[in-house]
Order: C-alpha cells, then structure tokens, then sequence
C-alpha cells in the first residue's frame, strides 16, 4: 500500500488556516504569504503483520521549504463545524457512554494536550482526575505503558480530539498497544472490550492476508461498536477495515456550501481506501447489494465514511513534536472518519444493538448520500462513488444518530 505524499496548491480552507481563520472564513484584507503545502502521513508504510496509522498532517511550508511558523490558534473544521456537518445532537446525547481508542506506543502528552483542545472549544473537562479519561497499556492497566513514539503521538491526539468533537459528553478509554504489530493491536481491542466500552475506533490498516483475518475474533465482540478506518491508499483494502465485525470507514472531501439545502457538499476522497477483500468472506448484509455482488465477492469497503481529505483537514492540538510541528495542527486521513463514526454510535445510545457493520444498511434514511469522485479508474462502484452504496463511502455519511 501506499501512503500519499504530495505538493498541492494552495485552498480557500488552506489560506483560511494560514490567516488562523476556522473553516474557510476570511476576515480582513490581509495579504497572503508564499506558502505552498503538502499531506505527509505520520506513519510510514508497515511491513506484513504490522499496521501504520492513517493520520495524515496538511503542513504549511514556506516557498523555499521551510516549515511554516508554528500556529498559536487552531485552523481546520473545527467542532461545531463537524457537528453541524452531520447533524450530530453533541450538545445533548452520549452521556454515560464510553468511547474506547486503539492505537500503538505512547504518547506522553496526550492528557494535557487533550485539557488544551477541550477547553480551546469550551468542552467539559476530560481527565483522568475526573474518572472521563482513561490510559492504559493492552493488558489493561495504566502502568507501565508503551514507549513513547512521536509519529503514533499525532494519531493518538488526533483519535481523542475527533472524540471530543462529536461526542464532547462521552467519556475516553485509551488502550496503547505495546506495538504496531496486528496482533498487539488486536489484543488491545479486546483489552478495550473487556474494560466496557460501547464503541472503540481503530485508525490503523495493515495488509488484507489470509493472517490478518485470523485476528477476527478480537473484533468480534456482540453490543459494542467497533470502527476501523479504510486507509489512505485509495482503492486498497487494509485490515482490519475488511473484518465483517467491524464498520469499515471510508473517507470524503467536506466542504461548506451555502448554496446546498444541507450547507455542505461532499464527494469522496481521491486516497480513501475501497475495495474488494480477497480473503475476508461477504457478509449477508453486503449480498443483499446488486452493485456488491456484481463486482465482489468477498467482504466489500467501506460500510460509511465522514471527512478525511487533509485540504478539508480537522483541527488537532499535539505538542509531542513530530515532522517539525508542534502545537495546533491540521489533520486528514480516514483516521479523522473512524473516530467520528464510533462516536456518532455512541451519540445514537443504540450500541448494545450492534454486532458488526450491518445496521447501517437497514437504516440509509439516517445517511447523506455521497454520489461524486471517485479512488481509481476501476470502472465499477468498488472505486467510484454513486447513488446509494459504493466503496469509497459506503452507504454515505451521517445525518444525525438514526443510522447508527
């Protein structure tokens, strides 16, 4: 798989950041500085057995390459942007929930950089004082953890800010696996399960292979909600995306838009992770699908999908210093969609219900369709969006709880 790495031109939410303006706003006649930006994964690509995170951070860099100055505010979408987005009842629901993270290695800052974000957009405080925040290592306890590991401290501050923003009431249980191999990774979902969550989001893929499906029963876990995101190597299957137990979450460009009766449009993202997996069998929700069983007959991605692209990236807050940025930060990848789907599941309250990715295919009147762009020149809906379910969006993106 690959992990993409590009120049881009400058965006209206791009200049918007620079300016420290959120969501594309711009206030002032200030001038422009020469800036030009590129999307770099924080993780590099895994070797077989192993997963990379699929955090991706839009960085400003000046024209002759030098890394912008460090922000002192946040840029991207933030919270209430997202909400709005997706029509999610933050302000009112998800209390009593817990929202359990998987990710790997540790991440020393993450409790304080957490209180940053959370009172940076008046969010209750989360910590581990107040019994709302838990840390702990895969075997469940808070001592001792993983070692401390920068690029996978990005993902980390990301997964646990995305929770905040959709589901500021929920409470966060954070398992660090002590590597990135799939087995500790699985090991740690299982941890989160045990500890009783009612939803954990995983933001990491390795290879789709006949032994990463082995691993399926650490994902199988009846009354909990379970998301994994699709990848950033557009039409690529990862695991465990492709484990039937879990909702597989693509990725889309988000954008504002005045003119729309919803005030967003969205299409998918050009590296959204899509595709047919070649080991994983079809479930029966899937076979019910023509335009799935038509081009795939294994396990099809995604099953939903939610903002991912960095140009339309999230604001994130990590001070673990990392690619040579620090402090507020811009963040894409499918990364940002897992977490926002686990947390809309626990917004709905409906997760005792759930025992894989199939509820919701019975419930798409709770969905914003997402019907333009497309991963690959596959010629068929594995990697080209359209009405009703295609790979990279599955199903669509949320419009409000029913779905979930």
């Amino acid at each position: 798989m690959h992990h993409p790495t590009r120049f881009l031109s400058i965006s209206a939410l791009s200049v918007a950041s620079l300016l420290g303006v959120a969501g594309g706003g711009m206030a002032g006649a200030q001038a422009v500085p020469s800036w030009i930006f590129r999307n770099v994964p924080s993780c590099a690509a895994p070797a077989i057995g192993f997963a990379a995170c699929d955090a991706i951070l839009h960085e400003a860099l000046l024209s002759n390459g030098a890394a912008a100055p460090a922000a002192s505010s946040p840029s991207g979408y933030f919270p209430a942007q997202l909400q709005s987005a997706y029509n999610l009842p933050s302000a009112t629901a998800g209390a009593g929930m817990t929202v359990g993270i998987v990710d790997a290695y540790n991440d020393p800052t993450v409790a304080s950089d957490l209180a940053v974000y959370r009172s940076e957009f008046g969010f209750p405080a989360c910590t581990v004082a107040n019994g709302c925040f838990r840390v702990v290592n895969e075997s469940g306890v808070p001592t001792p953890l993983p070692a401390n590991n920068a690029s996978w401290s990005q993902e980390i501050s990301l997964d646990v800010d995305m929770v905040s923003a959709a589901c500021p009431l929920c409470h966060i249980l954070l398992v660090e696996a002590t590597s990135n191999s799939l087995r500790d990774l699985a090991t740690s979902v299982d941890t989160a399960a045990n500890l009783g969550v009612n939803a954990i989001s995983n933001s990491y893929g390795g290879t789709d292979s006949k032994a990463s499906a082995q691993a399926n029963v650490a994902y199988d876990h009846p009354g909990i909600a379970i998301t994994a995101s699709s990848g950033d190597s557009g039409f690529v299957v990862e695991y465990p995306a492709a484990s039937p137990y879990v909702t597989a979450v693509g990725g889309t460009s988000l954008t504002q838009d005045a003119s729309s009766p919803r005030g967003w449009t969205e299409s998918a993202w050009s590296d959204a992770g899509s595709g047919c997996s070649a080991y994983e069998s079809q479930p029966a929700w899937q076979s019910a699908l023509s335009n799935i069983t038509e081009y795939c007959s294994g396990r099809a991605v995604a099953d939903v999908s939610a903002d991912a692209n960095p140009d339309t990236g999230v604001a994130v807050y990590d001070s673990t210093r990392y690619l040579f940025q620090s402090g507020w930060l811009v963040f894409g990848g499918t990364s940002v969609a897992s977490p926002l789907i686990a947390s809309t599941y626990a917004l709905a309250g409906n997760t005792s219900s759930i025992d894989n990715g199939s509820y919701p295919y019975s419930h798409t009147s709770g969905m914003n369709d997402v019907t333009t762009g497309s991963t690959s020149t596959c010629g068929n809906d594995l990697c080209t969006a359209g009405p009703g379910w295609d790979g990279p969006t599955g199903l669509g993106t949320p419009n409000g709880t029913s779905a979930f």
